[in-house]
């Protein structure tokens, strides 16, 4: 990667994900659990086990909350430090993305992925916040591109690598860090009727690297405090997936809508590139194909599960953004023409605005929506917020909207 080009990613993603972390309350009930464990970790020195309330915590492993509590140890006990974090990651995402975008199709390529990322409206925030899943998906992602190498390659390093990454997901959010990889190579093996290039023994290095890099922590656990931890942890993750949490429910379609709306305008790109293939060699089809079963393995895992909540898909933005890069590429480098794309772009466009100029009113007269809400008690008690609505927050949607 050229060094200024990858100094001035570094410079852009900082000043768009550092400044105004600490501006506004943690307010999603995941930033508050886990800015409040790595405060519990800072002050009580133990490390091994995450506590809330200080008692155990069995829903996550440690690594983001390690993250967090050494933010804290920098930065004191603040909002800022619980998401700083996530915007470190932020950078090196925008990094890797380009990073693999140049290997694969050149340097406007490259470009073009990292800006249909870092230029769609969750993939944005994303970074701003203080949740793990930017650090599990890059590590996930950084996995399954190890897989595609290996299938093209015969090198050690990438099977260390991929299942060093693969560790690290599981210790960041738990087993699903092994189950969504493993269900794509499935699916990718399956699709090319068994021919795929990874040698079983490349595959058990890379489970027994995995399984080295998360018995780092859970060893020194066990030894410490027995099974205890191991059995609840299991069995939360099982409940998880096969429960509804009160108040995080939906319909089957829920992240079909949430990706479509909240990755604008990468979005509709991306569905251009998989009803009309931009074209490519046989090499980047196949690298096509995995990125193709990566968003559908996630978009379909994820609205079986009972529990729907906005991030559970936001590992879909990488090949999301990449399919939207593609099509990008077509207009930008080829000079083709936009197709359909360019009026799907406006009419989203305008309700996108319409509803950013709709919130600042709303916001005025919040009372409305207490009766809307008045299932989750956790959403009653963010609507006790002091914010003052002047209204020019509408300013914003009328700029989008022309």
């Amino acid at each position: 990667m050229p060094l200024p080009r990858a100094l001035l990613i570094t410079l852009v993603a900082l000043a768009l994900f550092v400044p105004g972390l600490g501006a506004v309350h943690l307010f999603d009930w995941d930033e508050i659990n886990f800015a409040e464990i790595a405060r519990e970790m800072h002050v009580t020195g133990n490390y091994l086990q995450p506590q809330i309330d200080f008692k155990p915590f069995h829903e996550k492993p440690p690594l983001f909350i390690w993250l967090q509590a050494a933010s804290m140890a920098i930065f004191g006990v603040n909002e800022f430090a619980a998401r700083f974090p996530d915007a470190i990651c932020g950078v090196i995402t925008l990094l890797v993305l380009y990073s693999i975008g140049r290997r694969l199709r050149g340097e406007a390529f490259g470009l073009l992925w990292t800006l249909a990322y870092v230029g769609s409206i969750l993939p944005h925030l994303y970074f701003r916040s203080g949740i793990i899943d930017p650090w599990f998906n890059l590590f996930i992602f950084l996995g399954i591109d190890r897989f595609i190498r290996m299938n093209t390659r015969d090198r050690v390093s990438d099977t260390v690598l991929g299942g060093v990454f693969l560790g690290l997901a599981v210790m960041t959010k738990g087993p699903v860090g092994i189950l969504i990889p493993g269900l794509t190579v499935s699916v990718v093996l399956v699709l090319s009727r068994f021919r795929l290039k990874l040698q079983w023994g490349r595959l058990l290095l890379m489970a027994l690297v995995a399984l080295v890099t998360l018995g780092l922590w859970f060893a020194v656990d066990l030894m410490r405090n027995g099974p205890t931890f191991a059995m609840a942890f299991f069995w939360r993750q099982v409940a998880m997936l096969t429960t509804e949490d009160a108040g995080h429910g939906g319909f089957f379609g829920y992240h079909v809508v949430v990706l479509l709306v909240g990755c604008f305008p990468a979005s509709v790109f991306a569905l251009q590139e998989l009803l009309k293939p931009a074209g490519s060699s046989s090499a980047l089809k196949d690298h096509r194909r995995w990125m193709v079963v990566l968003f559908f393995v996630v978009l379909v895992l994820f609205s079986v599960v009972k529990t729907k909540i906005v991030h559970y898909s936001s590992l879909c933005y990488f090949p999301l953004t990449y399919l939207a890069a593609l099509q990008l590429e077509r207009v930008w480098v080829r000079n083709e023409a936009f197709g359909w794309s360019r009026f799907a772009l406006g009419i989203l466009g305008n309700m996108i605005a319409l509803l950013v100029i709709t919130v600042p009113f709303i916001g005025m007269d919040i009372d409305r929506l207490r009766d809307l809400l008045a299932g989750d008690p956790f959403a009653q008690a963010n609507l006790e917020a002091e914010v003052d609505w002047t209204g020019l927050e509408a300013t914003a949607g009328l700029v989008l909207f022309c």
